[in-house]
């Protein structure tokens, strides 16, 4: 079986965020099913509009729509800001209302955060909102990320075993 091609969109703009990190942790652990790409940039896609969208997309979005294409699968792993979405993941995400990238596509989402509820909630309803093929298994919710990551390891044994539960349960949506 070949590598499976997965983009992951970090929903937070720190360097070294821990949802960078975690991000980072499953590039590792999964290193022989998948070739992860971090997509770098949700900062430089400009603000949705959607008369651009219409008439001419700008060049980073579809960059960022082409790197969604070419992928198998889409990892999102995101903070809570402010009780709801990242702006830049949320920006993201309605560039590619129009143009379907999502739909079909297979996505794991896992919120880290403090907590993480609202953000996850609203994602979860932009997800299906835009035709992603996201399960129940494929989603989490790891609330105190930072008690249980620490630089690109998941030191918190539950949290790992989750984890690992989420990517096999990502593996079989892609490969079904």
């Amino acid at each position: 079986m070949s590598m499976k091609k997965i983009i992951a969109l970090c929903g937070s703009t720190r360097k070294n965020s821990s949802n960078l990190n975690l991000i980072k942790a499953i590039a590792e652990l999964t290193q022989s099913k998948f070739q992860f790409t971090i997509f770098d940039g949700l900062e430089n896609i400009s603000h949705f509009n959607p008369d651009l969208d219409n008439e001419n997309p700008p060049q980073a979005v579809m960059d960022f729509r082409g790197q969604l294409k070419a992928a198998d699968g889409i990892l999102i792993c995101t903070p809570e800001y402010a009780m709801g979405v990242p702006g830049t993941l949320k920006n993201a995400l309605d560039w590619t209302v129009s143009s379907c990238e999502f739909s079909h596509k297979p996505v794991a989402l896992i919120t880290a955060s403090s907590l993480g509820e609202k953000a996850h909630e609203s994602l979860l309803g932009t997800l299906k909102i835009i035709e992603s093929n996201i399960t129940d298994e494929t989603q989490l919710l790891i609330s105190y990320i930072k008690t249980k990551v620490k630089g690109t390891e998941i030191t918190d044994a539950e949290t790992l075993n989750k984890v690992k539960s989420l990517i096999e349960a990502f593996e079989k949506l892609i490969t079904s």
